[in-house]
């Protein structure tokens, strides 16, 4: 796992760089400098554009990084490669035709509950199309095997030009109306950026000679849109929803606890960047063995971190709301199931690369469609009858059941599972080092209280790692620091 470890390791630094700055944003800016119902706006705008952004991209990503080691020959690369540019031009084109003849219709939809939604169906559409050319251009990096740059674009680029449009709204520059048009702006600058550096590592020629299996890779991208759409649902359908059902300064307090817990999934995220595409070359090398090795040191790798870092995050909650302003306090609830439901993603490894990347894509697939349906109802029930913990555990009802689905339908087709002893060797310590350390109340300051007992849980958890040898990849990359 050589290109693996020192690929993931440097988009595990950057997206944990693209994580601090986003928590400075979530937690501190947007609650500070933007009142309660635009940052509930913001909210709305891009969870919306995640929503669109699978339909716009036409499964292309995915496709791109499925079929492209399949073909050997020059051209017919370069053929494969003009297709993937030109497909998402399919839903695209049509999609801005409807957008513009029905821009008022679409508006008052989506402006069911807040009025203040109603006037940026462009902004979502745009920031949707952006976020779909930077996929493509991403996957295009990747499948030269660089995805460190394409990682920085996504992970920190946005998030530090956001930061300064914050501060120069705060400090009357531009106005809130100036900094929406401006994040529109923002997205299309990475999708060019992107793309620039995506034709540098090789430039594409054109060829009109489409393969011979074009039709199987359109049928396959096509499939890839729903499964792509279902899985963003299923992440981002509650914000979008409860702008339908609650005022919206509701979002912004449910964003910011989502965002606490989501931080669990960094490392996941980081990792995948570089085990997408090697597991896309294991499978269509028919390589078992090395499948299940990669299987189950992903799984256990991003528990290990994933693990801890919801044990910090449950174990210092408290002393982070503090730092909050009041109103957005209250989402103790909310964090827990998403972060716990998140380590059940880590929990999975490379499982998705598995699927999607292997025949029996369809079938999950379809499973996928059913589960955002699933959610939609089940956020049509809970969120009225709950508020915001109700969309929480409709998320996490939801994507439960997702991720137990994709675990037995992988150990059903390949006869492979991420879990081992070592596994549950981490859970136990997790689950004690959890119960020990919520119990630990410190009497200072609360960014005191939060650094002393994040020093000595991660000090003691490293500990017992390194000293029973519970994973050989993390051991091995403890020693080496270690020894520095």
């Amino acid at each position: 796992m050589g290109i693996v470890s020192k690929q993931a390791l440097n988009n595990t630094i950057i997206t944990y760089l693209g994580f601090g700055v986003a928590a400075i944003n979530t937690l501190f800016l947007y609650t500070n400098f933007l009142t309660d119902a635009y940052y509930g706006l913001v909210t709305v705008i891009l969870s919306t554009s995640a929503v669109l952004m699978p339909l716009l991209a036409f499964g292309v990503p995915n496709t791109f990084i499925k079929f492209y080691s399949s073909f050997k020959k020059e051209g017919s690369k370069e053929a494969f490669e003009t297709l993937m540019l030109l497909l998402p031009l399919l839903l695209i084109l049509p999609l801005t035709l409807l957008t513009f003849l029905f821009t008022d219709a679409i508006g008052s939809f989506i402006a069911k509950e807040n009025s203040i939604v109603k006037d940026y169906v462009w902004y979502i559409f745009l920031i949707g199309m952006a976020m779909a050319y930077f996929e493509v251009f991403y996957a295009w990096a990747k499948v030269q095997m660089k995805s460190v740059f394409g990682n920085f674009m996504k992970e920190v680029f946005n998030r530090v030009g956001v930061m300064l449009l914050l501060f120069l709204v705060y400090f009357d520059v531009i106005s809130v109306d100036f900094f929406l048009k401006a994040l529109v702006g923002l997205y299309l600058l990475r999708t060019v950026i992107m793309k620039i550096y995506a034709y540098g590592l090789k430039m594409p020629k054109l060829n009109f000679d489409f393969p011979a299996n074009t039709r199987a890779i359109i049928g396959y991208s096509a499939l890839i849109i729903l499964g792509g759409s279902a899985a963003v649902i299923i992440l981002e359908i509650d914000k979008v929803m409860i702008n339908q059902y609650k005022v919206i300064e509701n979002v912004a307090y449910y964003g910011v606890a989502i965002y606490i817990a989501t931080t669990i999934i960094v490392p996941s995220r980081a990792m995948h960047q570089i085990t997408y595409p090697l597991t896309a070359e294991l499978l269509n090398d028919k390589d078992h063995d090395g499948l299940e090795s990669l299987y189950k040191k992903s799984s256990l790798t991003l528990f290990i971190a994933s693990g801890i870092l919801f044990v910090l995050i449950i174990t210092n909650l408290n002393d982070l709301f503090l730092i909050l302003p009041e109103e957005y306090r209250g989402g103790f609830v909310i964090v827990f199931l998403i972060g716990l439901v998140k380590v059940y993603d880590s929990l999975l490894g490379n499982n998705n690369a598995i699927m999607y990347n292997s025949d029996y894509y369809k079938t999950l697939l379809v499973m996928g469609v059913f589960l955002a349906l699933l959610v939609i109802l089940l956020n049509m029930f809970f969120i009225p009858a709950y508020g915001l913990n109700g969309a929480a555990l409709a998320s996490f009802m939801a994507i439960s059941i997702y991720n137990t689905i994709k675990l037995f339908f992988v150990k059903a087709k390949f006869n492979i599972m991420p879990f081992s002893l070592e596994t549950l060797k981490v859970f136990v310590i997790l689950l004690v080092m959890g119960g020990v350390f919520y119990m630990v109340s410190l009497p200072f300051h609360p960014i005191i209280n939060i650094g002393l007992k994040s020093v000595v849980t991660i000090v003691f958890y490293m500990g017992i790692l390194y000293r029973f040898k519970i994973s050989e990849d993390v051991h091995r990359l403890l020693s080496k620091y270690i020894k520095k």
